[in-house]
């Protein structure tokens, strides 16, 4: 049987992305559009879940929507607020919820390549975070390089926000061992770049994902949409979905 889902931000590229190759596929129905101006509340009752990428600001309400109407949920959005962020947490107490920064199976490879990289390596190397995406992007760092940058500190046991280096001008003195480098490029249409540097004297190590195409991600969030029908109440990531944890 088809799962039914609502794309919320459905004419915003991933959305787009996400209902095109679902029309190409029978596991997959669209139960329902929304956008901006559109009444979520009004359509939710029919359907199976619920995908979400439109803006942050707009996220909070989507997820006590779908709390209300105990409705599973998969957000793709970026650049949540600290406030944003708890209350999607506290309706995943209630209802299963997918909350992942990008849906690529290949990204998702790489956070957790990422991750061992960074346990195996230790302090004798320098972390650098680089990603780069097209020129309408309206966050920075991207949502993966954040999570990559995470990733990262947690290996170090440490708060990201204390030790983040996002972009470095002026006589800055010489570089720490417990910083980590975060840097924005934009440009062009780039769908998503992503390398995580490890450079130590004599040699260096980068683990990279390039993404030529959204359908990658829309792939991924239509894969979530159906998992998490199954699931119970609580926070997952798309590493959870693809069984790397």
């Amino acid at each position: 049987m088809a799962t039914k889902f609502i794309m919320v931000g459905a004419k915003g590229r991933m959305g787009q992305a996400i209902l095109s190759l679902a029309k190409e596929s029978p596991d997959y129905q669209v139960f329902a559009q929304v956008d901006k101006e559109d009444n979520l509340a009004a359509v939710i009752q029919g359907t199976d879940s619920v995908i979400e990428f439109s803006h942050h600001s707009v996220t909070p309400m989507i997820a006590e929507i779908c709390l209300q109407h105990q409705k599973p949920l998969v957000i793709g959005t970026t650049g949540h607020s600290q406030t944003a962020l708890k209350i999607i947490q506290d309706c995943a107490q209630k209802i299963p919820v997918v909350f992942a920064p990008n849906f690529s199976i290949g990204v998702n490879l790489l956070f957790y390549l990422t991750r061992k990289a960074a346990e195996i390596l230790g302090e004798d190397y320098d972390q650098e975070v680089v990603e780069m995406h097209h020129r309408l992007k309206l966050d920075a760092p991207s949502g993966t390089g954040k999570r990559l940058a995470e990733i990262l500190a947690e290996v170090k046991k440490k708060n990201l926000d204390e030790i983040a280096k996002h972009g470095r001008v002026g006589i800055i003195g010489e570089r720490t061992a417990q910083e980590i480098g975060v840097h924005a490029l934009r440009g062009g249409d780039v769908v998503g770049d992503h390398t995580v540097h490890f450079a130590t004297m004599g040699e260096r190590l980068e683990l990279t994902h390039r993404a030529s195409s959204r359908d990658t991600f829309a792939s991924g969030a239509l894969r979530a949409a159906h998992w998490v029908l199954s699931q119970k109440p609580g926070l997952y990531s798309m590493q959870d979905v693809l069984g790397l944890k």
